[in-house]
């Protein structure tokens, strides 16, 4: 922070990767946090996550990526297959290669791994206090800063602090009058993890090797990716769906999943194979709404701009935003105001973009016909070096270049 201005408390609602990253990020300032979490522990939920270099660059600047990287995979291509024959498409080239052209790896990590990495990173760091079981219901603000109100196992508590972080994802308590801006899309994502070395009654070689493969069809996706440190496999695949109960993720029938994939003979087997999973209605945040008030408070990851999972930026977003905040409230002392004004100026284009990409992803992953053709030949055509130059703005985007 500099000279003149004086450390500020810091409070975070919630306790995935956006408040755990905002949570090191200010107390590696000099910042004192407390960070409130619903649930009653950190628990082991979730599934895979791509971290491309664009985050893994931010979790090493934090002392994170070190500890995350026992437990990840750094995979040496993202690979698409066509989803009936599972020919390849074409490939685009990662570990090493893409390791020197953006300065950090691009990694595949089940979100506990990371979760737990985060967590033992902000346990070792002082002014930190990372409270469980505290549901966050509402905020006040005052001359003096900000106030929340928290359920803690049915005792209300007050915490009182300069800024309020609202890092409590796609269904966040915090947004305020603007609390219903998310949105169903009409699509869900199934997940689900296989143990690699075990019979599942499908051929290994959909799943071999240290890759990302994303396979494609008109109607559906399914990608598979190691996690785990190389131990298992993540699981997702895109459908249509009906809406269910608000959740991150509820037990599903396979046969439902097996059904949507009949087309497709081997990922049918694939996922009847896989044996259970879990379905996660896919809704987004309306990015139109404010995503700070000059009071004090401050929206970050899907509390903010909750987007389809196409790109594989949500969790780098997430950690993307914490970062940024943080540097900005550092370089603007005292001026809170002109903190969280820049926080949005700043990240408001660059999520706009990385969401249009998404779009375009999900518009040529489930095309059909002549443009699915076309797409192929296209694809099929590029060199390694013409598929990293379309990512360069995107995986080799630097927190620190921020103003």
């Amino acid at each position: 922070m500099t000279a003149d201005a004086r450390p500020k408390t810091i409070l975070i609602a919630g306790a995935g990767m956006a408040g755990l990253t905002a949570a090191i990020a200010f107390a590696a300032r000099g910042h004192s946090v407390r960070v409130f979490e619903r649930a009653p522990q950190l628990e082991e939920i979730g599934a895979g996550l791509q971290l491309s270099p664009n985050a893994t660059k931010i979790l090493d600047t934090l002392g994170v990526l070190e500890m995350v990287r026992p437990a990840s995979v750094r995979p040496e291509a993202i690979v698409l297959r066509g989803a009936y024959g599972l020919k390849e498409i074409t490939r685009v080239a990662l570990g090493d290669f893409a390791e020197k052209r953006w300065g950090a790896p691009y990694l595949t990590v089940h979100r506990a791994d990371l979760q737990s990495a985060l967590a033992s990173r902000l346990k070792r760091m002082a002014g930190v206090e990372l409270i469980t079981g505290a549901d966050v219901r509402d905020v006040a603000f005052h001359p003096k800063g900000a106030t929340l109100s928290i359920d803690h196992g049915g005792r209300i508590l007050e915490a009182t602090g300069d800024l309020v972080v609202a890092a409590d994802g796609v269904w966040s308590t915090l947004r305020g009058d603007e609390g219903n801006r998310q949105s169903f899309t009409g699509l869900t994502a199934w997940r689900a993890t296989i143990r690699r070395g075990e019979p599942h009654g499908f051929s290994e070689g959909m799943i071999a090797g240290d890759v990302v493969t994303a396979y494609l069809n008109p109607r559906f996706h399914l990608v598979a990716y190691p996690i785990r440190g190389g131990a298992a496999v993540n699981l997702v695949a895109i459908t249509k769906g009906a809406r269910i109960a608000p959740s991150w993720s509820a037990m599903a029938d396979s046969g439902e999943l097996v059904k949507a994939l009949a087309a497709t003979p081997g990922l049918a087997k694939l996922a009847e194979g896989a044996g259970s999973w879990t379905k996660w209605p896919l809704h987004v945040v309306d990015r139109r709404g404010p995503w700070t008030s000059a009071r004090g408070i401050a929206l970050i990851g899907d509390a903010a701009h909750a987007m389809t999972p196409f790109a594989a930026q949500g969790a780098a977003m997430a950690i993307e935003d914490a970062a940024v905040l943080a540097m900005l409230v550092d370089r603007h002392g005292d001026d809170l105001p002109a903190a969280l004004a820049a926080y949005e100026r700043q990240r408001r284009p660059r999520i706009a973009r990385v969401a249009r990409r998404g779009a375009f992803n999900r518009f040529t992953w489930h095309a059909a016909g002549p443009i699915a053709i076309g797409r192929n030949v296209v694809a099929g055509m590029l060199s390694p070096r013409r598929h990293a130059t379309d990512l360069d703005w995107l995986y080799g985007w630097d927190a620190s270049t921020a103003e």
